[in-house]
């Protein structure tokens, strides 16, 4: 009993720990996205590294999600004689749900892990050691020019993913399912609220800001050489990934709680 009681103080206790340098990172990180100097132009190649070139990645998922939700939706529906009511439920769950949360699993695994690696690996080669002798603060060249991109180009690629995942329902609910284009697209103007893409770009902004923090956390406090950068991109993935899905519903409950 007592050896059940230390071990589980000992995880309690690690995790404390974890929580408090994670906070403090953060504060630190949030702290020199406000203060100059400013670098622009690393700013703008992180944004065309989390925006531009994921893309396509973000729009084949969109897309084919679209597709696959305007199928399953028909195949439901039709059993209650409501096949009209496909379009709603494809441009409901791609704004407010689906785009959000695919975009931002895509990105995690592509930029939270290169993120996690690139500073790792700079991290295990003493090159952030480097730009501390230089009189360059890593967190002012290294961290928070991440954390801005990231805000600013997630919501960006969500915003194009609803409009690519609500196209492939179109495509599929009028060349397969038979339905009426223009109604289709009528039904979905109808009763899609400000409210419903808001909230998908409210959590893609959330979403940008934590992929980038734990690919940024675990790739600067990475050790141990090749495997520990190893180990460092699979935590950035697995961590952006429950904290997405935590944050989701934690975004949900906030604007559909009620």
């Amino acid at each position: 009993m007592i050896e059940l009681l230390r071990t589980v103080g000992r995880i309690f206790i690690v995790f404390l720990s974890h929580v408090g340098r994670i906070s403090a990172f953060t504060a630190t990180a949030i702290g020199h996205m406000v203060r100059p100097p400013f670098y622009p132009r690393i700013v703008g190649r992180a944004m065309i590294d989390i925006g531009y070139y994921s893309l396509p990645v973000v729009g084949l998922t969109a897309i084919f999600t679209g597709m696959v939700l305007a199928l399953q939706s028909y195949s439901g529906f039709a059993r209650f004689q409501a096949e009209s009511a496909v379009a709603t439920v494809v441009v409901l769950s791609m704004t407010r749900e689906l785009g959000p949360v695919l975009a931002g699993l895509m990105v995690a695994g592509r930029m939270g892990a290169s993120m996690a690696a690139e500073i790792g690996t700079m991290r295990v080669t003493e090159q952030i050691d480097a730009l501390s002798t230089l009189s360059t603060d890593p967190f002012k060249y290294l961290i928070s020019p991440r954390l801005l991109a990231g805000v600013l180009m997630l919501p960006l690629l969500v915003l194009v993913a609803d409009v690519i995942g609500v196209f492939g329902g179109y495509i599929v609910a009028v060349s397969k399912l038979g339905l009426n284009g223009a109604t289709y697209l009528s039904s979905s103007w109808q009763y899609l609220e400000p409210t419903d893409v808001i909230s998908g770009l409210v959590k893609a902004a959330v979403f940008g800001f934590l992929i980038t923090l734990m690919g940024c956390y675990h790739g600067y406090y990475s050790r141990g050489g090749a495997q520990g950068v190893g180990a460092a991109t699979t935590n950035s993935v697995v961590s952006a990934a429950i904290l997405i899905l935590v944050f989701d519903y934690v975004i949900t409950a906030l604007y559909f709680g009620k």
